[in-house]
Formats: structure tokens, sequence, C-alpha cells
């Protein structure tokens, strides 16, 4: 109690102002030392409780102290649907493209073909650093990644034999889904298939999207390809063709025969992966490090 009588009857007191003694042994004239007035104020402004740690919660939650901080991620990334492995294509031309790996998109070899200004296809492809890799599904992206290496035969570069491309991304996609090629075995005739793409025709309605495409049965199985009835529009290309019952990839969208509406189901050409075993090997080791002069030739053409 005399403490406390002490330290009010100091608080009270109106003096001049003046600098404190330079000694902090100096007494006041209560005989309280300076730094016993500094500590004991300070206990009764904080009450001798200690400061209560913050909560990070979302702004539109009324009661903060009730939860603890738990990490939303900003996309639900939906693992469950195998169809969010079909990615977009962007560089001089847009297409379509399957996430086959975590770093490894599957498309057409004429999505990646280099270009003059006119448009004219040259044989060589373009530099993987030009492409990008936009992911999601609905009208706008919710990410990206780039291109470090395109994989690819030495023919293709307009369409036809070879029209097949694996690009080898710059980082590993943890946690996107990703579809199975099939490439140890042919289509069989009469299989269902469907494209999925992110094509708009000129009749299409809305922005770009995924769209998952009318299909039907393989009709015939050539060295190379396979023929389907489809759905397809521009920038499906490099799209897969899917197995509905094996649930993988048979294909990648070729060509097809378009009139610029997108319900019209015509005559669709789709390259066939087994037919490219080499292809998928030299991907594989070339996103695992290796160079491809260090690998066996897999860029002939010669079937």
């Amino acid at each position: 109690m005399r403490t406390r009588e002490a330290i009010a009857s100091v608080l009270n007191r109106r003096e001049p102002r003046s600098s404190p003694p330079s000694s902090l042994g100096a007494r006041l004239s209560s005989g309280l030392p300076w730094a016993t007035v500094f500590v004991s104020t300070s206990l009764l402004v904080g009450c001798g409780q200690p400061t209560k740690r913050p909560i990070a919660t979302p702004a539109s939650h009324g009661q903060a102290e009730e939860r603890p901080f738990i990490f939303q991620p900003p996309v639900d990334l939906d693992i469950e649907n195998k169809v969010n492995a079909v990615v977009r294509i962007v560089g001089d031309v847009t297409c379509t493209g399957t996430l086959i790996a975590e770093d490894l998109v599957l498309t057409a070899h004429h999505c990646v073909s280099e270009r003059d200004a006119d448009g004219t296809v040259h044989n060589r492809d373009k530099d993987p650093e030009s492409l990008t890799i936009e992911l999601g599904g609905d009208d706008l992206p919710w990410g990206e990644v780039k291109v470090r290496a395109i994989v690819s035969p030495d023919c293709g570069y307009v369409s036809g034999e070879g029209d097949i491309a694996i690009l080898v991304l710059s980082r590993k996609l943890v946690g996107v889904p990703t579809l199975s090629p099939r490439i140890e075995e042919a289509p069989t005739q009469n299989e269902s298939i469907y494209p999925i793409g992110f094509g708009r025709c000129a009749l299409s309605r809305g922005p770009i999207h995924r769209i998952e495409r009318v299909g039907g049965p393989i009709g015939k199985v050539r060295s190379g390809d396979f023929i389907a009835v489809a759905s397809v529009c521009p920038g499906d290309s490099g799209g897969p063709a899917y197995s509905a019952n094996r649930q993988d990839v048979v294909g990648v969208v070729s060509a097809s025969v378009m009139d610029g509406d997108d319900a019209t189901a015509a005559p669709s050409i789709f390259v066939r992966l087994d037919a490219w075993r080499e292809l998928f090997s030299a991907a594989k080791e070339i996103a695992n490090g290796t160079s491809p002069s260090e690998l066996p030739p897999f860029r002939s053409c010669q079937r």
C-alpha cells in the first residue's frame, strides 16, 4: 500500500518540467528512484497481462479469435477431375496440349513450328521460351509455366506424318492432374474417342475455354494415325483424343474438316501415340536432365 501511495503522489504532483537526473541512482523527494517509477507505471498500463497473439483469418470473418490460421490454396486444383490435365499452349498460334507428366505436355508438332511474319511454316521448331502453358479450363487461366525444351520428329512441321511433339516444362507442376498416354498398344477400330480442346469456331459464342467435344468411334486405323468423326475447331490442334472406356489418351488432334460450326462432327485425323515410343522415352530423359546429343536417335520419321 505504501508503494501505491508513493506512486500516486509522484504522478499527481505538479512540478515545472525539467530534465531527469543524469544518474539513475538519484532519488526524488519521495525517496523513490526513477527506475522504480518507470517499471511500476509500465505494469499499471499493461495490466500485468501478456499481449494476445493475433490470428490471421479472412477479413469477412466476424470472430477472428475463435479459430487458428489455416492456409487455403488460392485455387482448387480439383485433382479428381482428369480433364484438368488438358492445357492451353500460347505462342504466335494457340493450341491445346495434355499434361502426361508433371513436367511434360503432349501436343501437335505444327503447333510449335517456326513461322515467318507472313505465317509461312519453316522446317524448324520455334524457341521453347517463346511458348507459355496456361493452366485452368475457365475463361481466364489461373496459372502459367514456361517451356524449356521441345522434343519432336524431323517431320510434321505442317501436319501429317510426325505431327506430334512433347514439351518439357521449366518446372514440375506438382498436384496438377495428368493423363496417361497409350504408347504400348495401338488404338482399335470402333473404339469410341472424343477430343478435348480450347478451340473456337467462327460461330462459337463466349470466350475461349476448355470444351469436351463430340466424338465417335474410330473408323480407320493407319500406320501413323487414325480417323474418327468428331467436332473440332481451330485451336483444338494438339489436344487429346480421349478414350472414355480406357480413360487414357490414344492420339493427338492433327487436322479436321471444319465449317465454322462447333456442333458439326466431321472426319478428323489423329496422330497415333504408339508409333512414337522413342519420342516419349527421349522426352522423359531430357526432362531428367539428359542432353539430347547423349540419346539414341529419336527424331527419325522412317517407320
